[in-house]
């Protein structure tokens, strides 16, 4: 799916959250929203979503206004993984998964057992196997983590939107995750604040700054040493990569 923001504005109570953000997000890429605590990365993610209206601008998923699309045609095509995940949910994890699957099934059909399957095999590639029996509230931050990601892309969506995925995942589960993400074959725009992950292997990343796009582009162009010292008020060495991508390194 190709993704388009077209100067897109958020006030509230007089106070700009973002102003006129451009973003361009194309099929199958990887897109890192990135900036410090307060930038907008989680406003812009949720104007992405339709769960916020922007008070100027549009958003365009593959060349149609996104409020224009018929909601259930949005439900099949677009997911989103949230920052805070609800840990007081008396179901089970397998019945939390099989939501993704009620887009795609005809109005008051029953679970299928292909359904079933692919929940279970969505479990085997989050890391959880033998999970489906387990409570939801009764799993840690991190898997209940697992879980809702592993449910956002059961849902088999054409737009991934991920607010801080990493944020209760160990490095092994992070670097995991991106693999993932790179060859699920959707467009993925996240909210991040790992620059080190992020320039490794996001396709392009928008770096946002009091609600303003600061820098635009593939990771090797966009996260200069400069531009880091600028926003996030530390000092960093960027290697550029010939695919465009970066390594960071953070100066302690």
């Amino acid at each position: 799916m190709n993704l388009e923001a077209q100067e897109v504005a958020v006030r509230v109570t007089g106070r700009s959250l973002l102003t006129g953000v451009n973003l361009t997000a194309l099929p199958a890429t990887l897109v890192g929203l990135l900036g410090p605590n307060g930038s907008g990365k989680s406003t812009l993610l949720r104007v992405l979503a339709g769960l916020r209206r922007p008070d100027q601008g549009r958003v365009l998923l593959d060349g149609a206004d996104r409020a224009a699309v018929p909601r259930r045609a949005l439900a099949r095509r677009v997911a989103i993984v949230t920052q805070h995940v609800p840990s007081d949910v008396d179901m089970t994890v397998l019945d939390v998964l099989l939501l993704a699957r009620i887009p795609h099934r005809s109005r008051l059909a029953p679970v299928s057992v292909v359904d079933t399957a692919m929940a279970g095999e969505a479990l085997v590639r989050a890391g959880l196997p033998g999970f489906g029996g387990r409570r939801w509230n009764g799993l840690s931050g991190g898997e209940r983590q697992r879980v809702d990601i592993a449910r956002a892309l059961l849902q088999q969506p054409d737009l991934l939107l991920l607010d801080e995925p990493t944020n209760h995942l160990d490095i092994r589960h992070r670097l995991d995750l991106f693999h993932r993400l790179r060859s699920c074959g959707a467009t993925v725009v996240a909210a991040l604040h790992d620059l080190e992950l992020a320039a490794a292997f996001c396709d392009r990343v928008i770096v946002l700054q009091h609600g303003s796009v600061v820098a635009d582009g593939p990771p090797a162009r966009a996260l200069t040493p400069d531009l880091i010292r600028r926003v996030y008020e530390v000092d960093a060495d960027v290697t550029a990569r010939p695919d465009g991508r970066a390594d960071v390194r953070i100066r302690t």
